[in-house]
């Protein structure tokens, strides 16, 4: 029997991560979408970009990439991020009143919402009144048995706790790295205690799973039932830019497979793992 085709979709930030050596599509729903379209899915890009360069050449890619979307062309510049990289570990500025900070949803977005299996999205597109409106309009159009999957994905001070709790309410999967477990652990006055204080999002907002990676140190998943802890393979990195996404990705599509959480959480190690040893989010996957 042939597998089913997922329906995944991705909306918020589009970009590029512009870096030392040159400039990377970017931007973490783009990069959930892209892996989740190398495991089969059926993935769907909403955002928005510029009408210019930047914005046109992102809009050719997708199409290379036979990547389904929605984006709005706006009078505002297509988004870049300026990257610095130390040992292959990104610091990040993020430029404002760019294209998706105006996320509007298209028309041709709503089938998708309404079939999705899976939506992932952020708190950095939630930055503005227009796009965090749209996010959650687009988390209210998904079925109720999809996976909301909260990549928090906190960067600079682009968040609120009313921003951050309102999401965590209407999701039902949550994405962290340890850095935005600390600040959830003072914001929520959680357990300072890494598997305490995931257990207890766990609990405190009905979620099915909370993902945590720990960089070198390896990650954990946190179902009621269960819990996997993955160490990280050996490997030269080049930089560690959308390992997160990627590992999202993985981990996304295996839970939809309905493989064991163990076997999900290690293909999803591996699979960042050979992200890192490649340069940017996106690297064509052999």
């Amino acid at each position: 029997m042939k597998n089913k085709t997922f329906t995944v979709v991705g909306i918020g930030e589009l970009l590029w991560d512009v870096l030392p050596n040159g400039k990377e599509l970017g931007g973490a729903p783009a990069n959930f979408c892209y892996h989740a379209s190398y495991f089969g899915a059926n993935s769907f890009l909403i955002s928005a970009v510029g009408d210019d360069l930047y914005g046109n050449e992102i809009i050719s890619i997708l199409k290379k990439r036979n990547t389904n979307y929605a984006i709005n062309i706006v009078k505002y510049p297509t988004g870049i991020v300026s990257v610095k990289l130390k040992k292959g570990i990104p610091t990040y500025k993020i430029h404002e009143n760019v294209a998706w900070d105006f996320i509007q949803l298209k028309n041709e977005a709503i089938p998708a919402l309404k079939n999705a299996d899976a939506i992932c999205y952020g708190t950095l597109s939630q930055r503005s009144k227009t796009s965090l409106k749209t996010v959650q309009k687009a988390i209210s159009l998904v079925p109720k048995t999809a996976l909301k999957v909260f990549d928090i994905n906190l960067r600079a001070s682009y968040y609120t706790k009313e921003i951050i709790e309102d999401t965590l309410k209407c999701s039902n999967v949550l994405k962290l790295n340890d850095e935005e477990l600390i600040v959830l652990t003072k914001m929520f006055d959680l357990k300072e205690d890494q598997e305490e204080s995931c257990k207890q999002l766990l609990n405190r907002f009905g979620l099915k799973l909370v993902a945590l990676t720990n960089g070198s140190k390896g990650s954990i998943l946190f179902t009621e039932n269960e819990i996997s802890k993955c160490s990280v393979p050996k490997i030269k990195v080049i930089d560690t830019i959308g390992a997160g996404d990627s590992f999202t990705a993985a981990l996304i599509m295996g839970i939809l497979n309905k493989k064991t959480l163990k076997e999900t959480h290690e293909t999803a190690v591996k699979h960042a793992a050979k992200i890192c040893s490649g340069k940017g989010a996106t690297p064509v996957i052999t």
